[in-house]
């Protein structure tokens, strides 16, 4: 259990490397260490040093490399379900993956692990069931999460149809601790739409806010190294706003209006162009609400006017 839960906590250890600058530590998190081109041989370069210096992989070394793999390998992957993103195949520079069907906390794939695993702790006659009964609701639970996005995202692409924006960028991702209630981020040329789709509720017609962003900025600040990292690392579900003659970018995956848990000032208004400042992240701080909004929006439909 022990090796297992350091294998398991690894790929996260590069929270400790400083990149030196706040995108830079920001967008180089879940790199490296998440690849599975690094992983996959990491973890036969362990299981053959194990091999030979720990007799209990000698005895089973089948078995061992399955668990070393798989207790390495699995992390990235279940990292690709959440909003942030995984750079699953580092050092290519495709953006990272995020399939964003789990929050980055959800006590509901969490908890049967953890159950199962402190069951195995203190009663190894019934070690094996209680893991593998874990194993498999925690998994059907992420399956679940699979079939929740994709009801949602149909419900989504009817309600940009009724609007004319057919083929508009969308990032569907569930509100916290949840996938009952989930937001979806739409591109416009002149800004985003945000909407709520509880799959507790029938609301008919999704609805959506429009926000405007400083799309010129964006793009008048495009050759800003950190400008252009932040666009490739959300591709481009992101937001800009000026504030006090800077230029703030905010990832529109995660948060929501108007509060983001990411947003950077990259840049400050030159004469004309947009200079590079080093790279700041700004504080964030949630209502004392925001959780009991979720929980209510999951059983009450939006008001409408």
């Amino acid at each position: 259990m022990l090796l297992g839960a350091g294998l398991g906590t690894l790929p996260d250890l590069d929270v400790f490397i400083d990149f030196g600058g706040a995108v830079e530590n920001y967008t180089y998190h879940r790199g490296f260490s998440h690849s599975l081109f690094v992983l996959a041989p990491l973890s036969a370069l362990l299981w053959l040093l194990l091999r030979r210096w720990w007799a209990p992989v000698r005895d089973e070394p089948l078995r061992w490399l399955a668990a070393i793999s798989l207790a390495l390998l699995t992390h990235p992957l279940i990292d690709a379900h959440t909003a942030y993103g995984t750079q699953l195949f580092w050092p290519l520079t495709v953006p990272p993956t995020s399939w964003a069907t789990l929050f980055i906390i959800d006590p509901l794939y969490t908890l049967p692990l953890l159950v199962g695993v402190l069951v195995a702790a203190i009663n190894r006659k019934v070690s094996g069931t209680a893991l593998r009964v874990g194993l498999v609701v925690s998994t059907i639970y992420v399956g679940w999460s699979w079939v929740a996005q994709a009801t949602v995202s149909r419900n989504v692409e009817d309600a940009l149809a009724s609007m004319q924006l057919q083929g508009a960028p969308v990032f569907l991702t569930p509100t916290p601790f949840n996938t009952l209630l989930w937001r979806a981020v739409v591109i416009t040329d002149h800004g985003y739409l945000e909407g709520f789709d509880s799959l507790m509720v029938d609301e008919g017609t999704m609805r959506f806010t429009a926000y405007a962003s400083e799309t010129d900025a964006i793009e008048g600040a495009g050759d800003i190294w950190a400008v252009s990292r932040l666009r490739w690392f959300a591709q481009d579900f992101v937001k800009a706003h000026i504030d006090n003659d800077r230029l703030v970018i905010s990832d529109l995956r995660m948060g929501q209006e108007p509060t983001y848990v990411f947003s950077h000032v990259v840049a400050a208004r030159g004469n004309p162009h947009w200079k590079e400042i080093p790279a700041e992240l700004l504080p964030v701080s949630f209502g004392d609400r925001a959780l009991a909004g979720v929980w209510d929006r999951i059983w009450r439909p939006a008001q409408r006017p």
